[in-house]
């Protein structure tokens, strides 16, 4: 999460702001009821007043009694309005940063309660929101999030299990095949060599979908990994602009660096090229080949996705991208892919950026 989300409920809140406004607001409108009543009750009062000193001047004063009262009325009246309306927009704007106030106290638990939540991953789901207090909506909001945790937690747990047990039941029956195959049969003989391919086709499929799980639920432990490094030993003529250091898990890299590497090739046509380089933690790979319609390379990013003129009997398991992806991901980062037009080659430009920790020339 970026930092300018975690101020939602704080300084610069919408739902803090909305609410001191709207006490504000209440407060300004009861405040101007109440002032028209007050200056409607000492307007009819000061009339009556007026009535009683004029009955009681005598008929030569009379009429500048009743002119000099008006005048005194209305100067009071005025006073009064200009006065009142300066001091409900004071105490206006005093409601407004007391509600302001009041909402920070009220929503500090929520804050608290999203703060916990962000800290929380696929990869600590132990922890829990646990929120203490009265019996109210916001410890029941927490409970029912614990509540939801806990189930997201064994379903995870269920999973890391089945991908373990899978991962070594499917692995053995494959090798003993591939044993059998070898062994049973002979060099020449015509359905060797298909079984043999179908059964490493079997283990390249396997071994991607192991890595394609592994990628998606997240890194357990990372390290300080020198990102060209990785690159170089994949690809010896990677061109190096900056060095940058990675914090994540050297095995992934190394198979996001040879995933690229490997696509490039397999699409590359005859006489084609493939060009990759590194500049801190930003890998770019550019080759030639069939020239993709840009609508379609999002799409070449999904499982068992093949480029034109790849078929599912291929070499390829169709896992190659969306592996880069996971894995881009998993590390903070971001894999994204453009096509080549035809007059420069066709191919793609694929633009893989992780976050670095130090970078040096």
């Amino acid at each position: 999460m970026s930092p300018s989300r975690t101020g939602y409920l704080g300084v610069g809140s919408t739902i803090r702001t909305r609410i001191a406004l709207v006490y504000g607001g209440v407060f300004l409108v009861l405040g101007a009821l109440l002032l028209l009543v007050v200056n409607l009750l000492v307007r009819a009062g000061t009339d009556g007043q007026k009535e009683a000193i004029v009955a009681r001047a005598d008929e030569v004063a009379v009429v500048e009694a009743y002119r000099i009262g008006d005048d005194v009325g209305r100067a009071a009246h005025q006073q009064m309005l200009m006065w009142s309306c300066m001091s409900l927009l004071v105490i206006a704007c005093g409601a407004v940063v007391v509600g302001w106030w009041t909402a920070g106290r009220v929503l500090r638990p929520v804050h608290e309660m999203t703060a916990r939540a962000r800290r929380l991953s696929e990869r600590d789901l132990g922890g829990r929101l646990a929120v203490r207090g009265p019996d109210d909506e916001l410890k029941e909001l927490g409970d029912t999030i614990d509540a939801l945790l806990g189930r997201l937690e064994t379903a995870f747990d269920s999973q890391r299990r089945f991908i373990a047990n899978a991962s070594h039941e499917l692995r053995t029956p494959l090798a003993t095949q591939r044993a059998a195959l070898q062994v049973g049969l002979d060099e020449d003989c015509e359905v060797r060599q298909v079984l043999l391919d179908t059964n490493r086709h079997s283990e390249r499929l396997l071994d991607g979908l192991l890595l394609l799980a592994r990628g998606e639920r997240g890194l357990a432990e990372r390290e300080d990994v020198p990102f060209a490094e990785v690159v170089r030993e994949e690809y010896e003529d990677a061109a190096v602009a900056e060095h940058g250091v990675v914090r994540g898990s050297r095995v992934l890299l190394r198979q996001l660096v040879r995933n690229l590497v490997a696509n490039a090739v397999a699409h590359n046509v005859p006489g084609g090229f493939v060009d990759v380089r590194v500049a801190g933690g930003v890998l770019t790979v550019v080759n030639t080949g069939p020239v993709v319609p840009p609508d379609d390379v999002e799409g070449l990013f999904e499982p068992f996705r093949r480029g034109e003129g790849r078929d599912r009997t291929g070499p390829g398991a169709g896992l190659g991208l969306s592996i880069v992806r996971s894995v881009a991901i998993a590390h903070g980062g971001t894999a994204t892919a453009a096509a080549r037009g035809a007059d420069e080659g066709g191919g793609l430009v694929v633009t893989v950026t992780l976050p670095v920790t130090a970078t040096r020339p």
